[in-house]
C-alpha cells in the first residue's frame, strides 16, 4: 500500500513540474492584468458596487482560467506521454496503469490549488485595497454623525468586502475544476489526440453550464414523462451540472451559503471525480498501448 502511494506521488509530483513549467504563469499573469484593467473602470460608482463588480470580476476570471487550465493541461498528458515514449518506459517499471492515472490527476489538482492560492492572494489584496478605500471614503462625510450611524455604515462596508461565502465560492470553483480534471482524463484514456479531448470538453463545458436550465424547463413547465426522466438521467451522468457549482452571483448579491448546501455540493464533487476516474481507469487498463 505505502509502496503504490509513494509510485503515485512521484507520477504527481512529475505531472506537477512539468505543468508548472508550460501553463500556470501564463495563467497568473492573464489573471493579475484582468484584476488591474478592471479595477481601473470602478472609481465613479459607489464603494457597495465597486467592492461588488470588483469580486465578480475576481470570481469570474479565477472561474474561467482554472478551467480552462483544467481542461488544456489534463488533456496533454496522456498523448504527450503516448507521442514522447515516456509512458512505455513508466509502465515498465512496476507502476500500475491505475497508479499512473492516479498519480496525473492528482498531479494537475496540485497545480490547481498553487493556482488558486496565488490569484486568492492578488484577490484578496485587490478587495482589501478596495475596502480600506471605502472605509476612508465612509468615515470622511459621517465624521460628525452619531456612532451608530458610522457603525452601520462600517458594517455595510466589510459585508461588501472579502467574507467567509467569498472563500466557499473559491472552494466551489476548485471542486468544479477537480471535476473536470477528472472527466478529461477519463475522456483521455481513450482519445486518441488532445485535439478531439480539447473539443469534447469544450461540448461537455458547454452542455455542463446549460443543463440545469434544461432540467428546470422540462420538470417544471412540462409535464416529464418517463422517458424524459430517464433521458434528462443519462444527461446528467454523463455530462456533469457545472452550473451548480456557480453561486457567485449568490454570494455577491448577499445570499448566504448554509453549510448543508455546502456539503452537498461538495460531496457532489466528490462522486463525480471517483466516478469519473472509476471509468478513466478502466478504459485505459483495457487499452492497447
Amino acid at each position: 500500500m505505502s509502496s503504490s502511494l509513494g509510485r503515485i506521488g512521484a507520477i504527481a509530483r512529475t505531472t506537477f513540474i512539468e505543468l508548472a513549467r508550460l501553463r500556470v504563469f501564463y495563467v497568473l499573469v492573464l489573471f493579475a492584468l484582468v484584476l488591474i484593467i478592471s479595477s481601473s473602470f470602478l472609481a465613479r460608482i459607489s464603494f457597495q458596487q465597486e467592492l461588488q463588480v470588483t469580486k465578480d470580476i475576481a470570481l469570474g476570471a479565477i472561474n474561467f482560467f482554472l478551467s480552462m487550465l483544467a481542461i488544456v493541461a489534463t488533456a496533454q498528458l496522456l498523448p504527450r506521454d503516448l507521442e514522447d515514449r515516456v509512458i512505455y518506459s513508466v509502465l515498465a517499471k512496476p507502476v500500475r496503469r491505475f497508479e499512473y492515472m492516479l498519480g496525473k490527476f492528482f498531479g494537475v489538482l496540485g497545480l490547481l490549488v498553487i493556482s488558486l492560492v496565488a490569484m486568492t492572494i492578488l484577490c484578496l489584496a485587490v478587495i482589501h485595497l478596495r475596502e480600506g478605500a471605502a472605509v476612508r471614503e465612509t468615515m470622511l462625510p459621517l465624521a460628525q454623525s452619531p456612532s451608530e450611524e458610522l457603525d452601520h455604515a462600517l458594517v455595510g462596508v466589510h459585508q461588501a468586502g472579502a467574507n467567509r461565502d467569498l472563500v466557499l465560492a473559491l472552494l466551489l470553483i476548485l471542486t468544479k475544476a477537480a471535476v473536470l480534471v477528472s472527466l478529461t482524463l477519463c475522456i483521455s484514456s481513450f482519445a486518441t489526440s488532445n485535439i478531439f479531448t480539447i473539443s469534447a470538453m469544450a461540448m461537455v463545458y458547454l452542455v455542463g453550464h446549460l443543463e440545469s436550465i434544461a432540467r428546470d424547463y422540462w420538470l417544471h413547465q412540462r409535464a416529464a414523462g418517463w422517458l424524459v426522466r430517464a433521458f434528462l438521467a443519462v444527461i446528467a451522468f454523463f455530462f456533469p451540472d457545472l452550473q451548480a457549482f456557480n453561486l457567485s452571483d449568490q454570494i455577491i448579491a448577499g445570499s448566504s451559503l448554509s453549510d448543508l448546501m455546502l456539503l452537498k455540493l461538495l460531496g457532489l464533487g466528490v462522486i463525480y471525480v471517483v466516478g469519473y476516474l472509476v471509468i478513466g481507469i478502466a478504459i485505459f487498463s483495457q487499452r492497447e498501448l
